[in-house]
């Protein structure tokens, strides 16, 4: 049998980590995964937080005195559109046969101002928030208003549509 990603989800604000929000955060990773075709079994890191929480991870790791909506951290410096794939073994954790693909920290807070905010369900903002991050683990980015943004922003809507959670 194939391994399996390994996507540990934890939270420091009460309740964020509900069985619901954990179940949608590991099935947007896996689609993200599987339509961006990674064939390596990955272990992506969740921490549900808040305003604050983000803002003091924002400012320790990026030195941006800001909180955020999502901070990604990859592993690895890879390619838009070049996945990592089984073969690469030499980027597989010996010890556990993952590729360790990097962590996400997500503000719950941001997650209901923005579902607020753009007229849509606080699920459909936690998923596009998890979609966006995995994209950054994988090396796309958003930093130009041109082909990189529009590259990124394509991949986001087809991987939604595919969760069922397509803008209206």
């Amino acid at each position: 049998m194939a391994k399996r990603h390994y996507i540990p989800v934890t939270a420091d604000v009460p309740g964020a980590a509900s069985q619901g929000n954990c179940a949608l955060i590991r099935r947007a990773i896996r689609t993200a995964l599987a339509l961006e075709a990674v064939t390596a079994p990955c272990e992506v890191d969740v921490l549900l937080t808040n305003d604050e929480g983000i803002h003091r991870i924002n400012l320790d790791m990026r030195g941006v005195d800001r909180p955020t909506d999502v901070l990604s951290f990859p592993e690895f410096d890879l390619a838009p559109g070049q996945p990592p794939r089984a073969e690469d073994e030499e980027l597989l954790d010996p010890a556990t046969g993952l590729l360790p693909l990097g962590d996400m920290v997500i503000s719950m807070e941001h997650v209901a101002a923005q579902a607020r905010e753009y007229g849509h369900s606080k699920r459909r903002e936690l998923a596009y928030l998890t979609v966006h991050s995995v994209l950054h683990l994988l090396g796309y980015d958003h930093l130009d208003e041109g082909e990189e943004k529009a590259r990124m922003r394509r991949r986001e809507e087809a991987i939604m549509a595919e969760l069922g959670l397509a803008r209206p």
